[in-house]
């Protein structure tokens, strides 16, 4: 499979999300120069190696919720990886209106 040119984008525009904030999948694609590609930005997420340093789990869904299937080991990360950088996540919901980049 080919990978996507505009990942690249989309990994800089992740990359520059400030700890202690998050954004979502739209917010990452227009910042990235790709209006109404949410679903790109969820499916170059899903590619990333386990190992990645990109702070991946800083983006959400555009109702401020974490997208992982709740109880996987994929939200549970996600979940604790937020809590350390003081991201409060209440019932899997992170406050756009305070956290929001």
């Amino acid at each position: 499979m080919t990978q996507n040119p505009a990942y690249e984008v989309i990994w800089q525009v992740i990359a520059s999300i400030p700890q202690g904030k998050v954004a979502t999948y739209g917010q990452v694609a227009h910042l990235a120069g790709l209006p109404g590609a949410a679903r790109m930005v969820g499916r170059c997420l899903s590619q990333l190696p386990r190992d990645t340093k990109l702070p991946w789990f800083r983006v959400v869904n555009a109702s401020g919720r974490i997208s992982l299937p709740v109880g996987s080991d994929g939200y549970l990360r996600q979940v604790a990886l937020l809590q350390e950088e003081d991201i409060a996540v209440m019932n899997g919901r992170i406050s756009l209106a305070k956290f929001r980049l």
